[in-house]
């Protein structure tokens, strides 16, 4: 099983330690802030509820699913080449993590939250302002593709450092889902790593949430034993890119 362990920077005196999140349960604290936290452990699945295979994933085309709550969206996608390994990261209260790097027999298999932490912009059923643009893609936002951008303002993300803020007025990296590729290839998650904006998002788009689930709470409820994975074309109707 190919699961990623992770660091964290603790203290006035920047100590370094290293955490499996296979001996998490709950909530890690770094200095200021939150910046990971162990879900349920949940497969991906395609809309008839087979699981997803890494090898069939297609590079650089963005796939979407819900986690770890039944609204919040996140990203999954293979990039062109092996991800970076051991980036440092700073979330906006200025705690500063390590991402690992990718997972997969390639090692370039990632996953982000698809919600953007300058204002809360995010894939839904009717369009979508935040995507990626692949390599040798054109954007406003950035010099070059390979990138995700949300074109509401113009913050670049890149996906291989896990999704470090390139460019625009975004305040910290989006949030990075933790995976693991099992011996039979099949993909699960069961965590967030960095800091998330999920309470703001529930805040900010209450009235939309509970026209969609039905009630808040619906949306609030966390994803268990499978998660539904499809391409973000099939997701929302319109990819809107600047």
């Amino acid at each position: 099983m190919d699961r990623r362990g992770f660091f964290k920077v603790i203290g006035t005196s920047a100590l370094l330690v290293a955490v499996s999140p296979a001996l998490v349960r709950g909530v890690l604290y770094a200095q200021t802030g939150e910046l990971f936290r162990a879900y349920e452990k949940v497969q991906l699945v395609d809309a008839s509820g087979n699981p997803i295979k890494y090898s069939a994933l297609k590079k650089e085309t963005p796939y979407l699913f819900m986690y770890p709550h039944a609204s919040t969206p996140c990203f999954l996608l293979r990039t062109d080449t092996s991800t970076l390994k051991e980036v440092k990261l700073t979330a906006e209260d200025g705690t500063e993590y390590v991402w690992k790097g990718g997972v997969g027999k390639e090692k370039d298999l990632v996953a982000y939250s698809a919600i953007c932490p300058h204002q809360l912009t995010h894939p839904t059923p009717n369009d979508s302002f935040i995507a990626y643009v692949p390599k040798g893609g054109k954007t406003m936002a950035y010099k070059e593709g390979g990138v995700i951008v949300c074109s509401s303002h113009m913050s670049a993300y890149d996906p291989k450092a896990g999704a470090k803020v390139l460019a625009g007025p975004a305040p910290q990296p989006l949030a990075s889902i933790v995976l693991e590729v099992d011996k039979n290839d099949h993909i699960w998650a069961s965590a967030v790593l960095g800091a998330d904006k999920f309470h703001d998002y529930f805040r900010s788009f209450k009235p939309e949430l509970k026209d969609f689930y039905g009630n808040i709470r619906k949306a609030k409820k966390l994803v268990k034993i499978s998660a539904k994975t499809v391409p973000l074309k099939e997701y929302s109707k319109e990819i809107i890119q600047y």
